[in-house]
């Protein structure tokens, strides 16, 4: 036992062997833990734990190994992977193992990470304007909140008491500018004073606490129509995105970044490529929230981890990103968590299993595979937290996780889909097909499924549009939309056979509701300024549009009236249009669309009713 600089004792000792990004060392056996963190002292590279035999111990490295030796020395650090939270986090780019990419491009300029590499995840130099909301000798426990800063113009970051720490507040510093490292408060706990800064830390692997899980109550609006309709997500809900190549799946994660009502969104780009990652930092930089008119970074946290980047950080970027998610839960936001994408890790897992020489599962993957996303999206959550916010009063915070899948070739089958669906409360599952025949969203409505419309039936009611010509509700709504696109899935082998001419005349007119919806409601352009983004009240009037044409044209059959008659209508097209023409904010031209229709309706039936009778 040797004692370092910093008057805490490390225990030392020596790699006996290396296998690509593992490590075998020996000396540290019998005093480290699982997840425990180690150094090679001449090159400054970090690891961890993951295995413990008698005589050695494995870890993996979340840096390139090449130039190590057997003998090199090790240290053992005597702490887990963890994540510094306060103050300074949102807006900023993390990698696999919080180190601040800015940062590292200050130091360099050349764009690279450099092994090795040493700096604080948080500035210690930047200061924040605290402000108190406690005062001395009041008793605080885990989850209070001690004051707040102002961290951004869109978010306030709340001081809070760490978990699992209870006492009286024997010290609260008065309203100024602080550091990162400045004492803050002292609390007396067992009649021993501890002092605090706005800093903390939390270990990746292991979730932060919470009182109890409430039942999801309130949707995700994520202004995909197909989606927000559909396939809905509640605040706290997880989803899987399984699709191919080029299929979408980041400009949707792109899309509810931009767009959902989550007040942090944390962005994971897991073993994506390099050339993705940076066109996403370059939009993120560049985007400009629509509530808020702020920078859209301003509630974001970025953390990359390119395909070229070691294995070990990529499988470590995911949990990074959802410890910092539990910390912003716990102060009472909604946070949603986009990791892109979860196959990446997984093969990251595939590759330390094998060098591992462990016995494969299904297509290499490890026997573990499920335990590991299970402990990932069981984090997700609509909770109510510990502490006591600045007026006394109970929080609520919620974790929603979008996790995209990619598949070798679109295969769904495969071990990581097949798997992330055990976990998951939905699946929107991207179709190359539509893809290709410029269907965007790409989501399949046939293959796709959210078990969340229950819960958040009463809150779309609440906010329903009343039309007595139409009185459907949302989820009413949506039920019958599935039936017509069930139904046009059923005859669509016969209309290849007979042709569409040939079926029934209500056959005929499930068919032609059913591409109305599909190019009316269902497509929607991301780069449109009108059609980006879809609000509850357009979704409700869009949808009960296309379904007063489907309830009309039922009754003008009943009449005599033929389907052709129905086509004819010339406010139709005007309804294809509306997404592209009509603003979230004119709601009114949609009242003035329907009351054309139903006036054209009415002209028809009169002009031509003689001639049905």
């Amino acid at each position: 036992m040797i004692k370092s600089n910093s008057n805490s004792t490390h225990q030392y000792g020596f790699i006996s062997a290396i296998s690509g990004s593992l490590i075998h060392i020996k000396g540290i056996e019998d005093s480290v833990r699982i997840h425990d963190l180690i150094k090679v002292s001449k090159q400054n590279i970090l690891g961890e734990v993951i295995h413990i035999y008698s005589d050695y111990v494995v870890a993996q490295c979340f840096e390139n190994t090449t130039s190590l030796r057997i003998n090199d020395q090790i240290i053992s650090l005597d702490e887990p992977l963890s994540m510094e939270l306060g103050p300074g986090l949102l807006g900023n780019v993390f990698d696999g193992i919080q180190r601040p990419l800015e940062s590292a491009f200050n130091l360099y300029k050349d764009g690279s990470l450099r092994r090795g590499l040493e700096i604080p995840s948080l500035s210690r130099t930047k200061k924040w304007h605290f402000i108190p909301v406690r005062e001395i000798n009041e008793n605080v426990t885990g989850g209070d909140i001690i004051g707040v800063v102002q961290e951004t113009p869109l978010i306030e970051h709340k001081i809070m008491v760490p978990p699992n720490i209870t006492g009286k507040l024997s010290f609260i510093t008065s309203e100024d500018d602080y550091t990162n490292k400045d004492e803050i408060y002292r609390v007396i706990i067992d009649n021993n004073e501890k002092s605090f800064t706005m800093l903390q830390k939390w270990p990746v692997n292991k979730s932060r606490p919470f009182m109890e899980r409430g039942e999801p109550k309130e949707p995700l609006i994520t202004g995909m129509r197909v989606i927000d309709l559909l396939f809905p997500i509640t605040k706290g809900g997880t989803i899987g995105v399984p699709g191919g190549f080029g299929t979408g799946k980041t400009v949707i994660q792109q899309s509810i970044a931009k767009w959902c009502n989550a007040d942090v969104i944390i962005f994971v780009g897991c073993g994506e490529r390099g050339n993705e990652i940076a066109d996403v930092l370059k939009q993120f930089t560049e985007l400009i929230d629509p509530k808020s008119e702020r920078p859209l970074l301003e509630r974001i946290i970025l953390i990359a981890n390119t395909s070229n980047m070691p294995v070990s950080a990529r499988e470590a970027s995911i949990f990074s990103g959802v410890t910092i998610a539990e910390y912003y839960r716990d102060m009472g936001y909604d946070v949603a968590v986009l990791a892109d994408s979860t196959s990446r890790w997984a093969e990251s897992l595939r590759e330390i299993s094998g060098l591992l020489e462990e016995m494969p599962a299904e297509e290499g993957y490890p026997a573990y595979l499920p335990s590991r996303l299970s402990s990932f999206y069981e984090r997700a959550g609509h909770v109510k937290v510990f502490g006591k916010d600045e007026s006394g009063k109970e929080r609520f915070g919620s974790l929603t996780i979008v996790g995209s899948v990619s598949p070798p070739a679109g295969d769904f089958s495969e071990p990581v889909t097949t798997t992330t669906k055990n976990f998951v409360q939905g699946i929107w599952a991207l179709d190359a097909a539509l893809a290709y025949s410029k269907h965007y969203p790409a989501i399949n409505w046939l293959n796709s499924y959210s078990n969340y419309p229950d819960y958040i039936s009463e809150w779309w009611y609440e906010r329903d549009i009343n039309w007595s010509e139409m009185d459907l509700d949302w989820f009413e709504c949506r039920q019958q939309v599935n039936d017509i696109l069930s139904q046009d899935n059923e005859l669509k082998y016969v209309t290849q056979l007979i042709g569409e001419e040939n079926l029934p005349e209500d056959q005929q007119l499930d068919l032609f509701i059913a591409k109305l919806i599909k190019e009316g409601f269902l497509i929607q352009n991301a780069f449109d300024e009108i059609d980006n983004y879809t609000s509850t009240g357009k979704l409700l009037g869009m949808i009960k549009m296309i379904l007063l044409i489907y309830k009309e044209g039922k009754e003008l059959m009943k009449q005599g009236f033929y389907m052709e008659d129905i086509k004819s209508l010339r406010t139709i097209n005007d309804v294809l249009r509306i997404g592209q023409e009509i603003p979230n904010d004119k709601f009114m031209k949609i009242e003035s669309l329907k009351k054309i229709l139903l006036n054209e309706i009415e002209s028809l039936k009169l002009t031509r009713g003689v001639f049905k009778r």
